[in-house]
């Protein structure tokens, strides 16, 4: 009785797929969504795109499969012996009656794992100077020309939109699609940068996404992207996530911005405070320009008020007018001892006008006896008196024949002109003769 107690009942026999499908549904009932975490091994990869793997760990393994539909979250390559934790559902593989867990989302096993990555390649670079304050650009005061690298679908690039719509319309926006998480994002990413620096004629670039969680952002912290972002000759501002979200990106981007809407308004600023900023650069040069105006005036001023600068002439007659009236006083001085010489001549009577005309008669003879014996001694008395001067071509007085060679052309001096000769025999003292 109690064995027949323990025998199902014959008229519910099922078939394969009836009870394969019962236990499928007793699993996805009972069990439904998990967590598991353990080694990867077997991976596989067909045509499809699908991942097929086992999670194991030390005494057991289950199947798993990650469809391509689940892969977009994906920050790693899923490779053999990679640790991870799974999320996903239990349910059964019909046509081999084996039991899996359809994976939903896949991580590295913890955030320890990440976190140890991403303090790997943070010192790496660190220690190659990829964030030295001294190799960060500068951003411009109010580029006209954006580059945005980032999801042409994602909230970032709406945040960004907005922004710069409300504060500057005009600014000129150029968009390098990416995806900005997930399996091929980094090198998306990296490529966007690339291109627009390649293509020219921006000032600035905008590289992030909006929020998530650090396997979501982890392709910010990819080393490819790094190196993009530091090979860069445009500056760039990393915008990734929200404010406590950091990256490797946000280190070596030449400035941080905590969300993609902070990144528009920090490339823009704000219209208002730029107007009231050249509002107070203009009242200032217009201050400045009014004190040196009003010191150049006093300069002038003063300038006018001198003497010199007044009546330049002033100078050049004041030497004028000491120079009349030094020729005035010399001119008195004169006059005056000229009237007392007639004065005391005058009193002196006739007899000392007799005595001054006696001296006036020796003088004159002296005069006249120095006349004749100037005349008698001049040169020219000498030929009057039948002598000649003879001179050389070089005008020199020639006082030897020693000094004349044949064909020399002479100047003899007379009382009364001058004779021009060549010589053709020449007498010297001791009466030779050359002819």
């Amino acid at each position: 009785m109690c064995a027949q107690e323990t025998v199902a009942d014959k008229s519910e026999v099922l078939t394969v797929t009836a009870l394969t499908r019962r236990i499928k549904r007793a699993l996805e009932t009972g069990i439904g969504a998990v967590w598991v975490e353990g080694e990867v091994s077997n991976v596989r990869q067909p045509a499809s795109g699908h991942y097929y793997f086992t999670i194991k760990d030390e005494n057991a393994q289950i199947s798993a499969v990650l469809f391509r539909s689940s892969q977009r979250d994906l920050t790693f390559k899923l490779v053999d012996g990679l640790q991870v934790r799974a999320q996903g559902d239990v349910s059964v593989y019909e046509r081999s009656g084996s039991y899996q867990v359809i994976v939903r989302r896949l991580e590295e096993s913890g955030q320890g794992a990440l976190q140890a990555r991403f303090e790997a390649l943070k010192k790496r670079l660190h220690d190659e100077g990829l964030f030295d304050p001294a190799r960060k650009q500068p951003l411009p005061l109010l580029p006209q020309h954006v580059g945005v690298v980032t999801s042409p679908t994602g909230a970032a690039i709406r945040d960004i939109l907005n922004v710069l719509s409300r504060r500057f319309p005009n600014i000129h926006l150029l968009i390098a699609p990416a995806m900005v998480q997930g399996p091929g994002a980094a090198e998306q990413i990296a490529a966007g940068i690339d291109y627009l620096n390649r293509r020219g004629g921006l000032e600035v670039l905008i590289v992030g996404r909006g929020g998530g969680s650090l396997e979501d952002l982890w392709c910010f912290n990819e080393e490819i992207v790094a190196r993009a972002i530091a090979a860069s000759t445009i500056p760039v501002i990393s915008a990734v996530g929200h404010e406590i979200d950091f990256t490797i990106s946000d280190f070596v981007a030449d400035l941080r911005a905590p969300t993609p809407s902070a990144a528009a308004e920090l490339v823009v600023g704000c219209k208002d405070a730029f107007t009231e900023r050249l509002g107070v650069l203009r009242q200032g040069l217009v201050r400045t320009l009014r004190e040196s105006m009003l010191r150049v005036r006093h300069r002038l001023a003063a300038a006018e008020q001198s003497y010199v600068f007044r009546e330049p002439r002033n100078l050049v007659q004041q030497h004028m007018q000491r120079l009349d009236r030094a020729e005035m006083r010399m001119g008195h001085a004169m006059s005056g001892q000229t009237t007392r010489a007639r004065q005391r001549a005058l009193n002196a009577g006739t007899a000392l006008g007799h005595v001054m005309e006696r001296r006036r008669e020796r003088a004159r003879a002296r005069l006249d006896r120095v006349g004749s014996q100037l005349r008698m001694l001049s040169p020219l008395a000498v030929l009057e008196r039948g002598y000649s001067m003879t001179t050389g071509a070089d005008g020199g007085v020639l006082n030897s024949a020693s000094d004349v060679k044949k064909g020399d052309r002479l100047t003899t001096r007379l009382g009364k002109g001058a004779v021009v000769s060549v010589a053709d025999t020449i007498e010297k003292e001791d009466g030779d003769a050359n002819g």
